[in-house]
């Protein structure tokens, strides 16, 4: 009865981890890379308070604005801007975040990206030296949407740093942000000279640019 009991175990899991390889298009949309560096996809262009668990489907998406205080928290933290911040979460929340799923998908692809912000372990473990969660682990992620939140934040803020001072794109300094957070620093500072974003950045941009009003009123209450 034990094997039984496992093999039909088995069958609705496969069948959920197939319908998640479809659902992402039989890849990674985004993260934090190394290059896809990191939405953490920190990376190339191709393409983070456990209290507050996303409890999305398996098989579809969830909506950020639940973790509306912490990305306002973490935002702040971080000096960077909490809308954009959120609108990063929507971008990364078309793809399903379910702890076991994701962990499923890794085991297929294993540079799957993980957590509600789509970090890369490379990526992760990037941001975390020197900061309060270095002791934190990447496979953490799935199960800790305030971790994933804390990362992704001060991922933005790095990548902040990275910034000149002018540049002669027509990005503003959020999209190039977003841009560097799904395509890596070194292809945001392309974009930043005037480089085009390919179809994979040039997407997720556009995604930032729908969600935008949504990611506000999520963050202002308004």
């Amino acid at each position: 009865m034990r094997g039984r009991r496992r093999r039909w175990l088995v069958v609705p899991v496969m069948v959920a981890v197939a319908a998640l390889a479809s659902a992402c298009g039989g890849g990674d949309s985004g993260g934090a890379l190394p290059q896809r560096s990191a939405t953490p996809h920190a990376g190339s262009a191709t393409r983070h308070d456990a209290t507050a668990r996303p409890g999305p489907t398996p098989t579809g998406p969830y909506d950020p604005v639940r973790f509306a205080a912490q990305v306002r928290k973490h935002a702040r933290e971080a000096g960077i801007a909490p809308q954009l911040l959120m609108a990063i979460l929507y971008n990364e929340s078309d793809k399903p975040h379910d702890p076991a799923f994701e962990r499923a998908w890794q085991r297929i692809k294993p540079d799957a990206a993980f957590g509600i912000a789509d970090m890369h372990r490379a990526a992760f473990d990037e941001v975390k030296r020197g900061r309060s969660f270095a002791g934190r682990r990447w496979d953490e992620l799935p199960d800790d949407p305030d971790l994933a939140i804390t990362a992704a934040a001060w991922y933005l803020h790095d990548l902040a740093a990275r910034l000149p001072a002018r540049w002669s794109s027509r990005y503003t300094r959020n999209d190039l942000l977003a841009l560097g957070y799904n395509a890596g620093p070194g292809n945001m500072l392309a974009f930043a000279r005037g480089a085009r974003p390919g179809s994979i950045a040039q997407s997720y941009l556009d995604r930032l640019h729908q969600t935008w009003k949504t990611a506000g009123r999520a963050v202002h209450g308004r």
